[in-house]
């Protein structure tokens, strides 16, 4: 009788399909996705240094703060995007406000020689690495 109750194949595909679907939401990446950090960097690295580029929209140069200490680079500022009169958002995606984003490099940083440039909303930060961090040859010595 038990047998019986549970042969029909429906059943058997009700459960698989509900078991594929359990799976699905558990396994899922974007079950642990958060908002991406922001502003969104790029990094080069070579054995010279660093380049850093970001994207600041809404920014103004006066806005923006560049410090680095050790291996680490911070980037503050703030974002104003034009807001338009009596219009209520029907879909905001841009970010505006307040920004600070810090990333630590794989050397140190000679800060006196950091460059920075700011054009068109993007910030191109040159990251020089310090002589003490840079690969040296070692001659080998016979007798």
């Amino acid at each position: 009788m038990f047998y019986r109750r549970y042969s029909n194949p429906n059943v058997w595909e009700d459960l698989e399909r509900m078991r594929r679907e359990f799976d699905r939401l558990v396994n899922s990446p974007s079950r642990f996705q958060t908002a991406p950090a922001f502003p969104p960097m790029n990094v080069w690295t070579n054995e010279e240094g660093a380049v850093v580029t970001t994207e600041l929209p809404g920014s103004d140069l006066k806005d923006i703060y560049i410090s680095v200490v050790n291996k680490t680079l911070s980037i503050s500022g703030a974002s104003n995007l034009d807001k338009n009169g009596d219009y209520q958002y029907h879909r905001q995606e841009r970010s505006s406000g307040r920004f600070s984003r810090s990333l630590e490099l794989p050397f140190g940083v000679d800060a006196d020689k950091v460059e920075a440039r700011f054009d068109q909303g993007v910030l191109v930060v040159k990251l020089p690495r310090a002589e003490s961090d840079k690969p040296r040859k070692i001659t080998v010595l016979g007798r």
